[in-house]
């Protein structure tokens, strides 16, 4: 069939690539960097602002009420990633590179807009409508660079593209350590509408793949058409199986990231520092955990060409269990552990990579014309189940009186997707279809 992928000789050498597409990759990864630093940034500012503006909602703001709200408000914020899968039909009929443009502009006006809240209700609207557009983000880029690039190029271009999102939050730690500690949460939002250039420059600058236009000009798919695709053969296993894959991912990763700066601020006063300087070490926490991931993703593209997308993936899994369970689960609970836990971080974040390898393997699973509805519903519909962990995550925080343990319980999460992984579809040494 046209649309599935097929064995066929890749080759040797290494494609010069055009302006355009460095133009375009660019532009897909500039967005995917600031969507990544406006993703962080709520978990960055989460105990100052909440300490805020719950009192302003009629809320004390204890811990065991920050921690509640916290989790609440996060879940929402994946409620909005979960609808963001509407992007993909829409890309899929109105092409790539427009509907990225338009997903950055909204998750850049909503971030900024957070910094006008003045009670944790227009807090957690904001984040919502925010994560719409943050989570199209991903979905698009990842479909633009698997299909402008050349296909010897592609696989290392889905590694490249995945660091942004991690230096994104690199990028955010900086701003805490420097304009949050100076200047409040508030202003960490503001840097939130920057992104709002980089969309004009997608819109203005970056044409739509040429394989995507060939298949325009032939038929225009999208809507119900392009959802029903991806669950009818050849298709329906995969989307099932990728789906539940990236919640796994998504449930685990996430619980644990945006619960990592409190945890270094609260080990960090357990150590006698005061409030600025847990903040600092925060920063520096999360900045040495976006190098660990950086670093995941650029070791993806090889591991995955050697050993196979499914083994790949089956060992950072096993990877980010573990360092789940060391850092939250042991870690966290050391007389002195902050130390210990911060050095755990920077292997959590290598192992967090693993979302590299569904850029670059979801592309290898379906044809052109569902290939942006595929990739963003499988990665967002993962988000209401991550919704519901979080808010079962803050609910227990709340309950027991502790961080530590109820994040560790979401190593499990990890353990489900490598059930699952064997049922998963092998494309190592298949080019992307048409």
């Amino acid at each position: 069939m046209a649309n599935q992928a097929v064995i066929r000789p890749v080759p040797a050498t290494h494609t010069k690539l055009s302006r355009q597409q460095i133009t375009g990759f660019w532009g897909a990864w500039g967005g995917w960097t600031l969507d990544g630093m406006d993703s962080v940034i709520y978990a960055l500012v989460l105990s100052p602002a909440l300490t805020e503006l719950l009192p302003k909602s009629g809320i004390k703001a204890t811990p065991a009420n920050v921690g509640f709200a916290g989790s609440t408000l996060f879940a929402l914020f994946l409620v909005g990633w979960g609808l963001s899968l509407i992007w993909g039909p829409i890309a899929d009929r109105f092409g790539r590179s427009r509907v990225l443009a338009a997903t950055i502009l909204v998750y850049a006006i909503f971030t900024g807009a957070a910094a006008l809240s003045q009670t944790v209700w227009q807090l957690g609207l904001f984040r919502l409508l925010a994560g719409i557009g943050i989570g199209g983000e991903w979905a698009l880029a990842g479909t633009y660079v698997a299909e402008a690039w050349p296909e010897d190029r592609r696989k290392m271009g889905a590694g490249y593209l995945q660091t942004g999102y991690y230096a994104g939050f690199f990028l955010a730690s900086a701003l805490n350590y420097t304009v949050a500690a100076r200047y409040g949460w508030r202003a960490m939002f503001w840097c939130g509408l920057t992104p709002v250039i980089v969309a004009f420059i997608v819109f203005l600058r970056v044409k739509e793949p040429e394989r995507w236009q060939q298949k325009a000009k032939v038929k225009a798919t999208g809507g119900l058409s392009s959802l029903q695709k991806i669950f009818s053969p050849p298709y329906t296993r995969r989307t099932l199986v990728n789906t539940v894959l990236l919640a796994s991912a998504i449930c685990g990763l996430w619980a644990a990231a945006v619960y990592a700066p409190t945890a270094i601020i609260t080990l960090a006063k357990h150590a006698g520092r005061s409030q600025p300087e847990a903040v600092r070490i925060a920063s520096l926490g999360m900045g040495l955990l976006s190098l660990g991931t950086i670093l995941g993703c650029l070791a993806v593209p090889p591991l995955a060409e050697r050993f196979g997308r499914k083994r790949t993936l089956a060992f950072y899994f096993l990877g980010m269990a573990a360092c789940i369970l060391l850092s939250f689960g042991w870690a966290f609970y050391l007389p002195q552990g902050l130390v210990p836990f911060i050095a755990v971080l920077f292997f959590l974040g290598f192992f967090g990579g693993n979302f590299a390898i569904f850029s670059l393997w979801l592309p290898e699973q379906y044809g052109t014309t569902v290939r942006a509805t595929a990739f963003a519903f499988t990665t967002s519909f993962g988000r209401f189940f991550a919704a519901g962990v979080n808010f079962a995550v803050g609910a227990s925080v709340s309950r027991m009186g502790t961080l530590g343990k109820p994040v560790a319980f979401t190593a499990i999460a990890f353990g489900i997707g490598l059930l699952v992984i064997p049922f998963g579809e092998e494309t190592r040494g298949k080019v992307l279809p048409d």
